[in-house]
């Protein structure tokens, strides 16, 4: 038998002002939050005993949201990590959860789009103290990185300055218990964190069983604004069309793969170009929700023109004539009321509970 846990702590200091106020794992791509995705890819290899590790950052919402797992299917606990002391620690503390099985650890902000079954094969087939999922990247120098020769692990090293291989670590890990004394042993390294790279090395020198496996399809790390847009953009490009067959002879045009969830209000003249989600219950009013956008539950849009762009639960937007929204990440509440502004593109990142006139 084989567990899961999802590594669900952290700051998200790179995707403030949003993390201030949410959780950055909770936040939504095509209506469902990043994490949800994490815990599909270990329902798919058939896990149900699920660990989440959760920070001082939205513990009660993380815990409101995926309860006790019965919503999915599987078993869902908790382990309360506080003070974000990085991956390796995190880890550790799951160990009275593992027991004496093996587990595959995935980061709650990562996502895989072509899941984890390529992995799993691979460390179940073999005797792996551990199987790391690995990932060419184009800036190695902001990653762990791998170095790989005649099909071995031959050094890991947490963001080289300067890199000897483009294989970044991607965020899923397959381990057996052997992990927990190395851990146990581990340094807090500069950054005043326990490195999970120093921890793979560590069973590397003593020539433990430290297996890879590049995976297909891309992945994403959601850490920032950009590239939070761009999984966004991913996401959304594999979206299925979704549209009420009431929606077939109203006013509003609606074009591409466009997913509109249960009473959603269209009014005046909007075109909705795809590939889009739209939550249950928004209202578009006189707007064009152009490609690659994501719109909460509760939202209300008013002459807007809005693409690539990502609003959450609850924001009322209205824009003068002329403005464009591109590029945006704009949190859950947020009103944004017109002024006699005259600029045609604008670029928003906002927390929730903002109020802005444009």
């Amino acid at each position: 038998m084989m567990k899961g846990v999802i590594l669900h702590g952290g700051n998200g200091t790179r995707l403030r002002p949003l993390t201030y106020t949410d959780v950055k794992q909770l936040l939504p791509l095509a209506g469902r939050p990043v994490s949800e995705y994490a815990l599909m890819n270990l329902i798919e290899i058939g896990i149900k005993e699920i660990n989440i590790v959760i920070g001082d950052v939205g513990k009660s919402e993380v815990q409101e949201y995926y309860g006790d797992g019965s919503n999915w299917g599987v078993s869902i606990t908790y382990t309360y990590q506080g003070k974000p002391l990085g991956i390796a620690h995190a880890i550790g503390m799951t160990r009275g959860f593992v027991g004496n099985d093996r587990f595959v650890v995935v980061l709650g902000d990562n996502y895989f789009q072509s899941g984890l079954k390529s992995l799993v094969d691979k460390f179940s087939s073999k005797s792996f103290d551990t199987l790391i999922a690995l990932t060419k990247v184009n800036n190695p120098s902001q990653f762990g990185i791998a170095e790989v020769s005649n099909g071995k692990i031959v050094s890991l090293v947490e963001k080289p300055k300067e890199p000897r291989s483009d294989l970044a670590i991607a965020g899923a890990y397959f381990l057996s218990p052997a992990i927990f004394p190395i851990i146990d042993g581990l340094k807090p390294s500069w950054r005043d964190e326990l490195e999970i790279t120093e921890a793979f090395q560590i069973m590397l020198d003593r020539e433990m069983s430290i297996g890879y496996s590049v995976i297909t399809g891309w992945w994403k790390d959601t850490g920032t604004v950009d590239e939070f847009l761009d999984c966004n953009r991913m996401v959304l490009d594999k979206l299925d069309s979704n549209v009420p067959t009431d929606y077939e002879y109203s006013s509003v045009n609606i074009s591409g793969r466009v997913h509109i969830g249960k009473n959603v209000e269209f009014k005046g003249t909007t075109k909705v170009l795809g590939p889009c989600y739209i939550g249950d219950r928004s209202v578009i009013e006189d707007s064009f929700i152009g490609p690659f956008t994501s719109i909460g539950v509760n939202c209300h849009l008013k002459t807007l023109e809005i693409e690539d762009s990502i609003v959450m639960d609850g924001s009322s937007l209205e824009i003068s004539d002329g403005v464009r929204i591109c590029g945006s990440l704009i949190g859950s509440n947020v009103s944004v009321m017109p002024t006699k502004s005259k600029s045609r593109t604008i670029r928003l990142i906002v927390g929730r509970d903002s109020k802005l006139e444009l």
